[in-house]
């Protein structure tokens, strides 16, 4: 390795250290502001599960999409590495003052913005991948509206389980149905496959096929969970089934946690492994070391370790003043989103979609229970974060070619 292509990789991994302490709002924020667990304990387990992603998203597709974000035959000759240094630059500065400022924006978006920045000031608008950028610029918007609307309906379903409402114990019933249905019939045809191999063969793929698709079984289990808990709640009186939902905060935050990891860390993992391709580490992405997802998921928990305090506040008590039990529905409906988008190798924002679901579970009480004045100065912060680390890219990268 070069040592220029070494202090890529520093800078990616600095990034990825600011990432996890930037988001750690994201993950920590609703479980911090019900006074499940303190600061202290909040981000050790935040800073637990994102590291857990590691075992659990094992196809890297969002770290394969962020790779292809930029044209390498586009870029003019000997540049790509400076691409890629300018776009870190422009991101780690980016998410320094939005971190400073308290301002929830996504560090994904900032990432993608400042590589393709880099990426057209070096060979114009053909060197990046048009689809890529559309796809994620749309969810900017999507992301936390998906997010929206997913907790305004767990939130009305808990609600409506508490009330002894038959039509959440049929929903109930129906989401218990859907998850065996589902579990059953995505895993009969491989259990097929490995039923036809030889005892050490199938014991070996039974290993592999589980890794991959534990993401699922993971979040089939959650479903379960809060499903056939609906169900238990009408027994509840109001304190118990606080209680109830303190407990089950420790679930769904761990779930979002883990959907942070697997999505935010990838993205840096895209960036190395487009960086040692350029470098002539490796020739294609599917030869990416082993070193760079372990190394990125414990950069990203390391950061998560170290907080956002500022980010924590805006988040959990400026949008909307949220209660355990909002809390669950929010960080479930997060996890989904986060697990869902990952599956289909989009980028979002985990800042976005969780925002969204704060909003979501506000809006059940009444729509001014969420402080809009707050969250349309977010949605700026937010659209203006990829065409700024763009212009920051940019401007960082003529600089360099001066040297």
């Amino acid at each position: 390795m070069t040592p220029f292509l070494i202090t890529i990789i520093v800078l990616a991994l600095i990034f990825d250290y600011i990432n996890g302490f930037h988001d750690a709002a994201n993950s920590i924020a609703t479980v911090v502001s019900t006074k499940v667990l303190t600061p202290f304990q909040a981000v050790l387990w935040a800073a637990l599960f994102n590291s857990v992603a590691f075992f659990i998203f094992k196809d890297h597709g969002v770290a394969d999409t962020v790779a292809k974000t930029v044209k390498p035959d586009h870029i003019q000759a000997g540049n790509m590495m400076i691409v890629i240094f300018s776009g870190l630059i422009a991101a780690i500065a980016w998410n320094l003052l939005t971190w400073w400022l308290g301002i929830p924006s996504s560090s994904s978006h900032t990432l993608i913005g400042g590589f393709a920045g880099a990426a057209i000031a070096s060979g114009g608008f053909d060197a990046v991948n048009s689809s890529i950028i559309l796809k994620t610029a749309s969810f900017i918007f999507l992301a936390p509206l998906v997010g929206m609307i997913m907790a305004f309906i767990m939130s009305l379903w808990f609600l409506s389980s508490f009330k002894k409402g038959w039509s959440s114990k049929i929903f109930s019933l129906g989401i218990i149905a859907f998850v065996i249905v589902f579990l059953y019939s995505s895993l009969e045809f491989d259990r097929e496959i490995l039923a036809k191999k030889t005892h050490y063969d199938n014991y070996i793929a039974q290993v592999i096929f589980y890794s991959k698709n534990f993401k699922w079984i993971l979040l089939s289990f959650i479903l379960l969970v809060m499903a056939t808990f609906s169900l238990y709640l009408s027994s509840l009186n109001a304190h118990k089934a606080n209680q109830w939902f303190k407990r089950l905060q420790l679930v769904s935050s761990a779930a979002f946690s883990i959907g942070h990891g697997g999505n935010d860390a990838q993205k840096v993992m895209g960036i190395i492994t487009a960086a040692l391709i350029a470098g002539g580490t490796i020739t294609e992405f599917s030869q990416m070391p082993n070193w760079v997802p372990i190394s990125c998921y414990l950069a990203i928990g390391i950061g998560t370790m170290s907080g956002g305090w500022k980010i924590v506040k805006t988040m959990g008590t400026k949008i909307t003043k949220v209660t355990p039990f909002e809390g669950v529905a929010a960080e479930t409906a997060g996890a989904l989103t986060l697990f869902i988008t990952e599956a289909l190798k989009i980028p979002v924002s985990t800042t976005h979609t969780i925002t969204g679901a704060i909003m979501g579970v506000g809006a059940t009480k009444r729509l001014s229970a969420v402080r809009w004045g707050v969250t349309i100065n977010l949605i700026w912060a937010w659209v203006l974060t990829i065409p700024i680390s763009g212009l920051l890219a940019a401007g960082v990268y003529h600089i360099v070619r001066l040297f």
